[in-house]
């Protein structure tokens, strides 16, 4: 049954409505996530990165991958993380090496000082998670949704990039 079927028209113009809502707040999150990332590290004192790197260094971890692995998983768009990539490795956040069987491939991999950026956020995240819940802003139930939620949007939408173009 498709939403023309279920819904009347008024149905219709609400549900999108409320999809357009739910969109555009997922884009404002992003953003103030960029912002609390910023803050933090404004308050402890670390200029030299931004939060998109952070989140970069965050994301990587403990892991080695390469950007062509990094843009596989979805967390980052072509020369965007190219560009990233190269200033944490000049900036001695990362190491890297090109690949042995492809030697286009390179493979980076957090330095010293990239995990203590890395164990930052995690420590500003940790905090997030206890204050949620402390305050009773969102309990795991609650969250539980909004993940399962977001994964189907976001199966969805990947979906729609690789069936319909």
């Amino acid at each position: 049954m498709s939403i023309h079927s279920s819904l009347g028209r008024a149905g219709q113009a609400s549900f999108m409505m409320t999809y357009l809502d739910a969109l555009s707040l997922v884009e404002r999150l992003h953003r103030l996530l960029l912002d609390v990332i910023k803050d933090e590290f404004e308050r402890v004192g670390v200029l030299q990165i931004n939060a998109v790197q952070a989140l970069l260094l965050f994301n990587i971890g403990d892991n080695e991958v390469t950007a062509g692995e990094l843009k596989t998983r979805g967390y980052y768009q072509g020369s965007n993380v190219s560009y990233n990539l190269k200033k944490l490795v000049e900036a001695g956040y990362m190491h890297h090496q090109r690949c042995e069987i492809d030697r286009r491939a390179v493979r980076v991999k957090l330095t010293d000082k990239g995990r203590e950026i890395r164990d930052l956020v995690e420590g500003l995240f940790a905090r997030h998670a206890e204050g949620l819940e402390a305050k009773g802003v969102l309990g795991p139930d609650g969250l539980e949704d909004i993940t399962h939620a977001l994964r189907r949007m976001e199966r969805y939408w990947t979906d729609q990039i690789r069936y319909i173009y």
